[in-house]
């Protein structure tokens, strides 16, 4: 069941601009939590409008916090492991739970002591990007045990209308994308948790508080919110642009940066010829695409640590017309082209991420990246209307 806190879902209701779910439960519905014993799943990325953390904010409201759960990368949101630890915060001494370690699911044991559960994560708007599945995840853990579910909404930081690339065959589910939805979705994570609460059959008690004066057409850079990494390798609202896109070489051997400071905006390897590669690919909407050179630093995916590499770098120039999806598979099929004896990918991986195994089907074929993205236009469309319903914001 999901319902909307109504006194929450008018835009700019105080005059201040976009303000996340957190301002707006404390500001407007209070009642919501009042007398509660609250869970909090977080991380760094839980601030109101002026930077403040939730834990801070919710303490000087008089609420009680009985337990923290941290999604991947960590409370503080510093942490790049496969594996990480329960702690203890030491300010407060409250429990931290990580859902990143040994469970991936709250236990009946860590929501004991809980009556609510507030969510509050920074989407960057792919499907890849794993705080939906820890959310979605909570959701389930909170059926089992009776505990009802808040999420505290913000903003799609790279905008709530376009949707691009495939969308997930659940064949494919996985902790990197569990819905069936586009890489690109174009959603909020309170949107794409209340459709992964039905279309999943999940079927927790939610609550989506809203972030107020946010309307889809809004970019992060235009919200007035700070910026907060959501994740150590995402510096920006650039890389997170080209996120839905470049996250698909993960699948290979090559690099996206992650270890400099323009990770996911860069695709290289020792061995790439990238001036050729940007010659292969041509013009593409609403991107810059050159060759460069960079130096991953203790990247944790390992690859080329110390190595100075050859990389092809994109940088936005008209986010209205820019498909960083349809711009990545020109740039798999152009290395396929290429370096066919070079290229490594785990196939598996890389439909996990794309959500469909025909996306290589397609590139080993010698189809163009535009037919391939033709490919997908017919099932974006059916999305587009079953997400409808789930949409918060105008």
């Amino acid at each position: 069941m999901v319902q909307l806190a109504g006194s929450c879902a008018k835009p700019d209701a105080l005059g201040e601009g976009v303000r996340p779910g957190i301002d707006v439960l404390l500001d407007d519905s209070l009642h919501h939590i009042s007398g509660r014993r609250i869970g909090l799943l977080t991380n760094q990325t839980g601030v109101d409008r002026d930077g403040t953390d939730d834990l801070e904010r919710l303490r000087a409201a008089g609420a009680q916090v009985t337990a923290i759960f941290a999604p991947e990368h960590g409370y503080r949101g510093m942490l790049d492991s496969s594996s990480i630890g329960h702690a203890t915060d030491a300010e407060t001494g409250t429990r931290i739970f990580s859902l990143y370690g040994e469970t991936r699911k709250p236990t009946a044991e860590m929501l004991a002591d809980v009556d609510v559960l507030l969510i509050d994560l920074q989407d960057i708007g792919a499907r890849p990007y794993t705080y939906a599945s820890t959310a979605l995840l909570a959701l389930e853990a909170c059926r089992d045990n009776g505990v009802p579910a808040i999420l505290l909404d913000r903003p799609n930081p790279i905008g709530g209308r376009l949707m691009q690339g495939p969308v997930l065959d659940t064949v494919f589910a996985s902790f990197v994308g569990m819905s069936p939805v586009p890489l690109r979705h174009g959603m909020t994570l309170g949107e794409l948790v209340a459709f992964g609460n039905d279309r999943l059959r999940i079927g927790a008690e939610l609550l989506i508080v809203p972030a107020s004066g946010w309307t889809r057409g809004l970019w992060f850079d235009e919200t007035g919110l700070p910026w907060v990494r959501p994740s150590p390798n995402m510096p920006n609202l650039e890389s997170a642009t080209h996120y839905p896109g470049t996250v698909l070489f993960e699948a290979t051997n090559l690099s996206v940066g992650r270890g400099t400071t323009v990770a996911f905006q860069v695709v290289g390897a020792p061995w790439l010829d990238a001036s050729a590669m940007v010659a292969r690919i041509g013009p593409r909407p609403g991107v810059a695409i050159r060759d460069t050179m960079v130096t991953p630093v203790s990247p944790p995916d390992r690859k080329f640590d110390g190595t100075p590499i050859a990389a092809v770098k994109f940088r936005v120039t008209d986010r209205g017309t820019y498909d960083p999806v349809t711009t990545a598979v020109a740039l798999l099929a152009a290395v396929w082209e290429q370096h066919p004896d070079a290229l490594e990918l785990a196939e598996w991986t890389l439909a996990q991420r794309a959500g469909t195994d025909a996306l290589w089907s397609h590139i080993e074929a010698g189809e163009s990246p535009d037919s391939v993205a033709a490919s997908w236009e017919a099932e974006l469309r059916r999305f587009a209307e079953e997400r409808a319903p789930y949409l918060l914001y105008r």
